[in-house]
């Protein structure tokens, strides 16, 4: 049986407030309390309630839109950039439109553009979820049939379909390649700590320093935001140290982008004083001087195969969750001190074989 809709007044109960507080609330009116606000708007996340502005007009509309929500955590990030230009490139050949939206790592952010989202009567969302983000965050959408694929950051528990790159195999073949070049001391620069895709991408460092007969130093592990800033704030750390690392697999290209300032900034060059890996591989990577080593994910090819996926769950008009881990590969350039006659655009490809 159909779960009967949440309702203004169930909300009112549920609150302890007149149904005109309520209607006030979904109004924005100035006329309410900030504290009556966030408890009612708290009591409508957890009974899933969601205003439709176009009233029966929307209701009508809804189940034909053709529209597909995106929300990714850093546009500021050129692989969320990417990542949109891939989802673009399968919704529109379907004949659907992307709303695209910025959380900056808020979870306010995220619940706001979600509800406004199914306001609007999305088809399916694609989601990089912002830092917090609780399973239960994606309940209501579940309960409502509404098709989600979670992208780059893994959600356990959230019952939804999600695409994820191989983090561990990547981080293990940058270190392995970097001890091939004869580095001991490798750092792990760039990343937030409470991140699936940071433990993931650590645990791949971990592993491959420990394969290569190497001792793990915690010291060597750097946390720092995923970005250009973050990585200036890295490599600044690790140079510091008494016993300095000679190498460093980062995080993103964004925090390799920032450790060749820093470096640079220290009069070190990136690729001769100092070897810098990256994890992307964005449009950047190629043309940045040093040309940038990275483990490459196709950002472009994750958004493809993410709309692919949502598509699939829309047209069969039933959200079935399922897992995806795509391959990554290691394109050696010139920020690593090796491969600096290898062409700038390309790279030489170093295959990686994850047993999948």
């Amino acid at each position: 049986m159909t779960k009967a809709r949440v309702t203004v007044i169930d909300i009112a109960k549920a609150a302890g407030v007149s149904k005109s507080t309520v209607s006030l609330v979904l109004q924005g009116s100035s006329l309410v309390n900030e504290g009556t606000r966030s408890k009612v708007n708290a009591v409508m996340r957890e009974m899933g309630y969601v205003y439709n502005r176009g009233a029966a007009n929307l209701r009508q509309a809804s189940a034909k839109s053709r529209i597909i929500g995106v929300v990714v955590n850093d546009l500021t990030n050129s692989f969320f950039a990417e990542l949109a230009v891939g989802v673009d490139m399968v919704v529109q050949s379907a004949g659907f439109v992307q709303f695209l939206s910025n959380t900056s790592e808020s979870i306010d952010r995220q619940r706001e553009v979600v509800a406004s989202m199914r306001e609007h009567g999305i088809s399916g969302l694609i989601v990089s979820p912002a830092r917090a983000t609780d399973a239960a965050d994606f309940k209501p959408l579940v309960a409502a049939g509404i098709p989600v694929v979670v992208v780059v950051r893994n959600l356990p528990g959230a019952k939804v379909s999600s695409i994820v790159s191989d983090n561990r195999a990547g981080m293990m073949s940058a270190v392995k390649h970097l001890v091939g070049l004869g580095h001991t001391r490798i750092a792990f620069l760039g990343g937030f700590p409470d991140t699936a895709v940071f433990d993931d991408r650590l645990a791949g460092y971990r592993s491959g320093v420990e394969t290569a007969g190497l001792d793990y130093h915690e010291e060597l592990v750097i946390a720092s935001a995923p970005s250009r800033a973050g990585g200036v704030e890295a490599i600044g750390k690790a140079i510091a140290l008494a016993r300095r690392p000679t190498a460093a697999v980062c995080f993103n290209d964004a925090v390799a982008f920032g450790v060749c300032d820093g470096l640079r900034a220290r009069r070190l060059e990136p690729g001769g004083d100092f070897a810098v890996v990256g994890f992307d591989d964005v449009i950047e990577a190629q043309a940045a001087v040093p040309a940038l080593t990275t483990v490459s994910v196709d950002p472009q090819g994750i958004g493809r195969r993410g709309a692919q996926m949502l598509l699939k769950q829309i047209n069969a008009g039933k959200a079935e969750a399922e897992t995806v881990t795509t391959a990554v590969r290691l394109v050696v350039r010139e920020s690593c001190g090796a491969g600096k006659t290898a062409p700038a655009r390309t790279g030489k490809s170093v295959k990686i074989e994850t047993g999948r």
